[in-house]
């Protein structure tokens, strides 16, 4: 089984920013990014088979039933997030290690697949003040999208101990030394 890096955080935390920023400035670690299966709708200029595959709830549920799905949830009703088994696939074949940003609970449920050729990192915001202006500031969702996030953020933080690792993203370039040394540990001992 191949090795892979997952990393979680409650939205607006920064993750997607991280891995960005890993796979442009850390080449050597070989990390390419595991486009994740939604029900929502695309935010802003994100496009499918970019920052995720697109689908619609009928054909996400489908999906489902045809077993396509390493993880999946359905993180608010009628908006589900999941990783097929095939993008996997695709960047094992390439020699590279996929790289995950999910949610929690699908962190969770990927390192408990890949177990000890896993390692998941969970990405803390310096309070919950920063998130909640973090989301704010990013001007894409609704005040109740916004409170509906900021709750979810407390639920998955509660989590946070159950994964190999947590960096709290106060200082951006701080967090993205820590995560890139904690990577390159991890690929080299294992």
């Amino acid at each position: 089984m191949s090795k892979v890096i997952i990393i979680s955080a409650p939205s607006g935390t920064g993750k997607s920013t991280v891995i960005n920023k890993l796979i442009r400035e850390a080449p050597h670690l070989r990390l390419s990014f595991s486009i994740s299966a939604t029900s929502r709708a695309p935010r802003g200029k994100e496009k499918h088979g970019c920052e995720y595959y697109f689908l619609s709830e009928k054909e996400f549920r489908e999906r489902i039933a045809r077993n396509e799905f390493l993880e999946y949830e359905e993180v608010y009703p009628g908006r589900f997030y999941g990783t097929l088994k095939n993008e996997v696939d695709r960047i094992d074949s390439e020699g590279n290690v996929a790289i995950f940003d999910v949610d929690v609970v699908g962190g969770l449920n990927i390192k408990r697949f890949y177990d000890k050729d896993a390692l998941a990192i969970f990405i803390m915001p310096p309070s919950m003040q920063t998130l909640r202006q973090r989301l704010v500031s990013r001007n894409t969702d609704s005040p109740e999208v916004i409170k509906e996030r900021l709750d979810k953020a407390e639920q998955e933080m509660a989590m946070a101990g159950d994964f190999d690792c947590r960096i709290v993203n106060d200082d951006l370039e701080e967090c993205f030394s820590q995560v890139r040394r904690v990577i390159e540990f991890f690929l080299k001992s294992h």
